[in-house]
């Protein structure tokens, strides 16, 4: 193969420099503050290591991390497509705001909101007055972290399914429809295999985001040991005790764990990919 005919082929000029770059940023960016975190953990005993990352409140502090961010992100994943399909399927007076309202958690600051959803949601607030009584407490209990991370996880379903949703061909809906499909058919067979891994993809985001929050959920939850901490206290907790070792001992079982979820999810959505498009096939 000649020379000529790979310069062809290159969609990149400067692919050399281009890969140097890439490989350089993923270097000092990721690979490296990465690596630090690893030689920090190891370098106390692994016996304090191993009583650091399995003491009882680590452990509860991991089962509410992973457990209310992958119950955020299904709750992000349905509510964030309705909106979606509004925002895309329906005219509406107001609806360049309510597009607007959408990307509000990306620009607000975390602490922010974690102390307007406490306000909202305490017993005396204004929805927690109408909740309370009916035997429903949001703030200060798992709930309220389940819904700190849905509100910050929800913009990421939406801008991920919202483009899909424009670009998708109605006429094939409407020929579905035509050769006697059911709304619930149409759906099922037309829309959700093109919608599918951009809705998979949003919710990867927003859960990968829900597992390293923490400004707006300190203070919904309460932090009360053993019930609402979430990993992330814990671990600045240990950085304010200057045990530095077992903070980032907590961290790396975090990142490795974050790490095969999201791969699995990786794998899951390119499957569901190829699957839907031999379905259409």
């Amino acid at each position: 193969m000649s020379n000529s005919f790979l310069k062809r082929a290159s969609i990149l000029p400067g692919f050399g420099p281009a890969l140097g770059y890439t490989v350089l940023y993923l270097c000092l960016i990721v690979l490296i503050p990465l690596s630090a975190v690893f030689l920090k953990s190891v370098s106390s005993s692994w016996e304090h290591l191993w009583r650091t990352v399995t003491a009882p409140n680590v452990m509860a502090a991991y089962r509410l991390s992973f457990g209310a961010s992958f119950i955020a992100g299904i709750v992000s994943a349905a509510a964030g497509f309705l909106i979606a399909w509004v925002l895309v399927r329906y005219d509406f007076p107001g609806k360049a705001f309510c597009d607007a309202l959408v990307d509000l958690p990306f620009a607000l600051p975390t602490a922010v909101a974690g102390i307007a959803l406490t306000s909202l949601y305490t017993e005396n607030g204004w929805l927690g007055r109408y909740l309370v009584p009916l035997g429903i407490k949001v703030a200060f209990t798992p709930l309220g972290v389940v819904v700190a991370l849905t509100f910050i996880g929800l913009p990421f379903v939406v801008r991920s399914v919202q483009p899909v949703l424009a670009d998708a061909d109605r006429e094939l809906e409407e020929a579905a429809s035509s050769l006697g499909a059911s709304r619930l058919q149409v759906f099922t067979r037309v829309i959700f295999p093109m919608v599918g891994p951009a809705l998979l993809t949003g919710f990867a985001m927003a859960f990968a985001r829900a597992l390293g929050e923490y400004g707006s959920v300190i203070f919904i939850s309460g932090n009360l040991p053993m019930k609402t901490e979430i990993v992330p206290l814990l671990i600045v907790t240990k950085l304010e005790q200057y045990d530095y070792a077992g903070a980032t001992a907590i961290a790396v079982v975090m990142l490795l764990s974050s790490f095969l979820l999201l791969l699995g999810i990786n794998i899951l959505q390119r499957r569901t990919r190829r699957f839907m498009e031999a379905d259409q096939l």
